[in-house]
């Protein structure tokens, strides 16, 4: 199956694992995903690049297509797999603020069902109101973490760096938050890239 792993700007991963072309590297496919008993992956580029600040927070990252078996998922965030081949670099994917915000949101509105938070997430996304002062009073109404991080992300539209995070957290929080239906990132993804 084709798959994507994100490594540092020289090529490695936890533990300075090497990878490049046509490298495999093994794992014993024991223990929990986040362990050493796996080789983490992503199905899709651009959740490799959204998801990089709660996973491995490369600063320079460099993106790999990889060829590997999925044997273990989390919740749709990667995957482990026993055994996995880097094939080539391939570029990262650009990916805008406002579709890092969008996918915030959304990730959000799927377990988070504060009328509050709904109403300011409907005008963000519909642009009828993305001010900063909005995204304070949706943060302020919603206790939950992920809304917070949400609205943070919108507010931090300007700040890329911080938006990326904000972005990544959110998502990982509404992640946790669902148990046995789970969130389908790639149609969330496929939706924020349109908006």
């Amino acid at each position: 199956m084709k798959l994507y792993k994100l490594t540092d700007a020289n090529g490695q991963t936890y533990n300075n694992t090497q990878w490049g072309e046509n490298i495999t590297h093994k794992g014993t496919g024991k223990g929990e995903l986040g362990g050493p008993g796996w080789i983490h992956a992503y199905t899709d580029p651009r959740l490799a690049v959204l998801f990089n600040p709660i996973h491995a927070d490369f600063s320079k990252p460099r993106l790999w297509e990889a060829e590997g078996s999925v044997a273990k998922e989390d919740r749709g965030l990667k995957v482990g797999c026993k055994k996995l081949t880097t094939l080539k670099e391939i570029p990262l994917p650009e990916i805008t603020n406002n579709q890092r915000i969008c996918f915030s949101i959304l990730c959000t509105l799927e377990v988070y069902l504060d009328q509050s938070f709904i109403k300011w997430a409907n005008d963000w996304l519909s642009g009828v109101d993305r001010s900063a002062n909005a995204a304070y009073a949706a943060a302020y109404a919603a206790a939950n973490s992920a809304a917070y991080a949400a609205a943070n992300s919108a507010n931090a539209a300007n700040a890329a760096a911080n938006s990326a995070a904000y972005v990544a957290y959110a998502a990982n929080a509404a992640a946790y938050a669902v148990t046995k239906a789970g969130i389908n990132f790639i149609e969330i993804l496929e939706k924020a890239m349109k908006l």
